[in-house]
């Protein structure tokens, strides 16, 4: 033990120390200031919980407290608060730099010692300053911006006064900050690591090393007498289904997946229960591992769960005759296309806090978690209890990008709390998360793509695999998504596409921004350049005259209303003839450059029959109005969303409208935070839900709380907004899916190193037509985040079950390996959606990779099939591996 004496955001410390205690803990658990962000196993890899220790930037999670005696500690909450938040803190909230907001203390922390020594930073002064801080929300080009308003701001060129937005002189089309974007840059927004509850035990988990095998026995003796041990448990002791689709909580008699769970430890500190876990004892029998789809095959395969085959689905789309089609085509391509699996990566680790409240019949299990809505019936389902007697509350996360609508932890701190009777924590590390969760599936596609003379599409056909995984977090439902977006923005007569899906004891497939379309737009991109180079016809001008008109049919059978994908080309026509204008002067050497372009169109909405959510509005005594509904906001911007349009459609000042939206107990249901649904579906019922309450305030001819209520009006009003949509049929692929669609395309200026293979973006371009832009900053960030993690896609990401296991071996994206980026947006306004808007967030990805490989093969002649487009694969292509 070492005593240390220190101060910390100006305060004298003295503390009595292990040798090995380090800063992150000490300023979370003894001193609670919780801004500082647990992320990377105490790797130092993601400077989530950098501080400032004596004028330096710190990553607290690898700093010792026994080195600091005498040193000056300054964390985020320090810099300053809400009421009265430092220069830089305004700076990132004005520009729009917080999207979830995990990564944001320590963003601010580095530039605060960047701006302590220069004034006035260059973009790459400051990429080198902030490159140990990670982002996957924004794609660092509003971190930048925030960083160089920030320098204004303390050069006294400009005060934060002069660029705030004024709500009273608009609010649709308006940049105003997110409601909860000050907070989380002073630190104090309540994520769920944040939450320390009296009495709470830390849960830690047995997981399986094994990929297949059965469960022979479980000893729990030896663990359950090790200190601070309140018990372990097993699949036995959980009362309800313990089953989640074709998922356990905890395995009883069989492991599919190396990180299954097997038991529970709970203990009173998180440093006992991980010790207590490696003193359970499992006894395993093993069985043969299937490792690829191929393994799958066959009637002799083994398989992965002994209920099903390991065929798991498989779906048709049949439009025309595509055979025939092609046998008249004057020109016709074919090639294989392959994805990766790929870890959605946000910052965030999974976090679930569960505790009892009340007593007898009236107790509730309450959950702090994500996915409010479905998670809350699946816990219900899997403790036992009725619905009404489960409660969940969402608290800031972290990001998601689909990850988190999957059910993990929930259903094992709820299952705990249940049976411990005592609140419990569960605090999954990165490795944990990485290993446990759904990933983005990985699709091969075999592609057939024809053409007349002219250059008009006559077929498409692809034949594809999917990899689902050991479990099913949605795999069908993903597989069919990809179906409804085939075709794209094109008109393509003839179509003909079949999907399978295949059990592996692999990582499981799961929601992934786009969730199922980027892979399969991915092929269909790719194909439509080849075309183009076999044609010898510009790729830009192939699409122009491909384009699916109004009143056309898509491979699903729907008809085209609001298209305006000849927009988003003729948008992006003037950035394309300068950037191949410049490629063109580096088309040999060493160094070469490409320039490629994608398509996509992208549905809005819950891909499953008659989607819906419900909204309601409550007028409040002082006449101001609370919003009601289960549309949490993990980063994507939907509270300013709701707040804007309800300020906008009474008239009611912004700061005036309250938002309930993270509680079961008190929230209409809405339904996933995921899809891009929540501006259409979320807004659809708020808009519908206001109109209700304008009705009653003019009968009543009232204007305030008091004289709504005098006129026996009530005060809240609630409203459901349902989607005329159908299932697929399932030997056609035919259906109604969508109402509305988003429509855009992508450009990629790539500079290719051919001795090294690397592949540098130089700048990325994207056009997007998402009807009626309610608040431009929030939407030119979704579109800068999405580019990123497209471009991660194509270049860096693949998961790799048990090797990856850290941001440095995903190869997560950097300051180091961000680019310059144009985000164009154009507004045809749907006539079906709440003021026009629709969704922004996952339609980003879907054209990307397939621009980044077209500029690729633009850049050095040959194609690269496979994703992601790593050195090694780039100098195979060129014959030089």
């Amino acid at each position: 033990m070492k005593k240390v004496l220190m101060k910390v955001n100006g305060r004298s410390h003295q503390f009595v120390v292990e040798p090995d205690r380090i800063l992150l803990d000490l300023l979370r658990e003894d001193l609670r200031l919780t801004g500082a962000k647990q992320s990377c196993d105490r790797k130092g890899q993601c400077g989530a919980c950098t501080v400032i220790v004596n004028g330096r930037t710190v990553r607290s999670c690898i700093t010792k407290v026994a080195n600091l005696d005498g040193a000056e500690a300054i964390t985020v909450e320090g810099l300053g608060t809400p009421d009265n938040p430092h220069l830089i803190q305004e700076a990132y909230v004005l520009s729009g730099a917080i999207q979830c907001g995990f990564c944001i203390p320590g963003m601010i922390m580095a530039t605060k010692v960047l701006l302590d020594k220069d004034l006035d930073p260059g973009t790459e002064e400051i990429k080198k300053a902030l490159q140990g801080n990670l982002c996957r929300c924004t794609g660092y080009a509003k971190i930048i911006d925030a960083v160089k308003l920030a320098a204004r701001f303390l050069r006294g060129e400009i005060t934060p006064d002069e660029i705030r937005p004024d709500p009273s002189k608009g609010i649709i089309g308006v940049s105003l900050p997110r409601p909860s974007s000050m907070i989380k840059a002073c630190g104090v927004a309540e994520f769920g690591a944040d939450v320390y509850l009296q009495g709470a035990l830390e849960l830690a988990v047995v997981r399986s090393p094994h990929a297949h095998a059965l469960i022979k026995s479980i000893d729990i003796s030896a663990a359950e007498k090790m200190p601070g041990v309140a018990g372990v448990m097993t699949a036995n002791d959980i009362k309800g289904t313990n089953r989640n689709g074709d998922l356990l909580v905890l395995c009883d008699t069989k492991v599919h997946l190396v990180g299954d769970g097997v038991a529970i430890v709970a203990a009173e500190t998180k440093k006992q229960a991980l010790a207590a876990v490696e003193a359970v004892k499992v006894e395993y029998e093993l069985l043969p591992v299937v490792k690829t789809i191929e393994d799958s095959l066959g009637e002799n395969a083994v398989r992965v769960h002994e209920d099903g085959p390991n065929l798991e689905f498989s779906q048709p789309q049949i439009k025309g005759d595509a055979e025939a089609a092609l046998k008249n085509s004057d020109v016709v391509v074919e090639a294989t296309f392959s994805t990766s699996t790929i870890h959605q990566a946000p910052l965030e680790p999974e976090v679930s806090i569960a505790y009892m409240e009340g007593e007898g019949e009236d107790a509730k299990l309450v959950v702090l978690g994500r996915g409010i809505n479905i998670h809350s019936l699946k816990t219900a389902l899997i403790t036992s209890l009725g619905w009404e007697n489960v409660r969940y509350e969402e608290p800031f996360v972290g990001g998601q990008f689909g990850m988190k609508t999957a059910f993990t932890t929930e259903g094992i701190a709820g299952a705990a709390a249940l049976h411990f009777h005592r609140p419990v924590r569960y605090v999954c590390s990165l490795a944990e998360s990485m290993m446990m969760t759904s990933k983005r599936h990985p699709h091969i596609h075999k592609v057939r793509m024809g053409a007349d003379k002219n250059g008009k599409f006559t077929a498409y056909t692809t034949d594809f695999t999917v990899e689902s995984g050991a479990y099913s977090f949605g795999g069908p439902l993903y597989l069919t998504r990809s179906l409804q977006m085939l075709s794209g923005p094109y008109d393509i007569p003839n179509v003909h596409a079949f999907g399978r899906l295949y059990k592996t004891n692999n990582a499981s497939g799961g929601a992934a921004r786009g969730a199922g379309p980027p892979q399969s737009n991915y092929a269909l991109e790719s194909a439509v350049d080849l075309l183009a180079r076999k044609l010898d016809m510009d790729p830009l001008e192939l699409r122009y005259k491909n384009t699916l008109e109004v009143g056309g049919t898509m491979s699903t059978g729907e008809v085209a209303e609001e298209w305006p994908y000849k927009d988003c080309l003729n948008a992006l026509k003037p950035h394309y003839d300068r950037a191949r204008k410049e490629a063109a002067a580096f088309k040999t050497g060493r160094l070469r450059r490409g320039v490629g372009i994608a398509g996509a169109a992208f549905g809005i909405g819950g891909p499953y029959p008659k989607d819906q959510a419900t909204m309601a509005v409550e007028i409040n005594e002082d006449s101001g109005l609370t919003v009601y509904g289960s549309a949490a906001d993990p980063g994507e911007g939907n509270d300013s969303m709701l707040s804007q349009i309800t300020s906008y459609l009474t008239g009611i000042p912004i700061n005036r409208i309250r938002l309930v939206t993270r509680d079961t107990d008190r929230t209409p249901v809405v339904g996933s935070a995921s899809a891009s649904r929540i501006t259409y579906m979320a807004g659809g019922a708020l808009v519908m839900a206001i109109e209700q309450f304008r009705q009653a305030m003019t009968e009543a001819k009232a204007t305030t709380y008091q004289e709504l209520v005098a006129a026996g009006k009530p005060t809240k009003y609630l409203a459901t907004k349902v989607c005329d949509t159908t299932p697929m049929d399932p030997k056609t692929g035919q259906g109604k899916f969508y109402e509305v669609r988003v429509l855009g395309c992508q450009m990629a200026e790539v500079e290719v190193d051919t001795e090294t293979g690397e592949t540098r973006v130089v700048h990325m371009t994207a056009v997007e037509d998402i009807g009626k832009v309610i608040n431009p900053l929030n939407v030119e960030g979704q579109m800068q985040g999405g580019l990123d993690m497209g471009v991660g896609m194509a270049l860096r990401e693949e998961y790799i079950h048990t090797v990856t296991t850290d941001y440095r071996s995903f190869k997560f994206p950097t300051m180091k390996t961000s680019f310059p980026m144009t985000v164009i947006t154009l507004e045809t306004p749907r006539k079906k959606a709440p003021l026009g808007a629709i969704g922004v967030g996952e339609f980003v990805l879907l054209p990307t990779s397939a621009a980044v490989m077209s500029a690729i093969h633009d850049a050095i002649g040959v194609r690269v099939y496979d994703l992601p487009a790593k050195p090694e694969r780039v100098l195979a292509a060129l014959g030089k591996k």
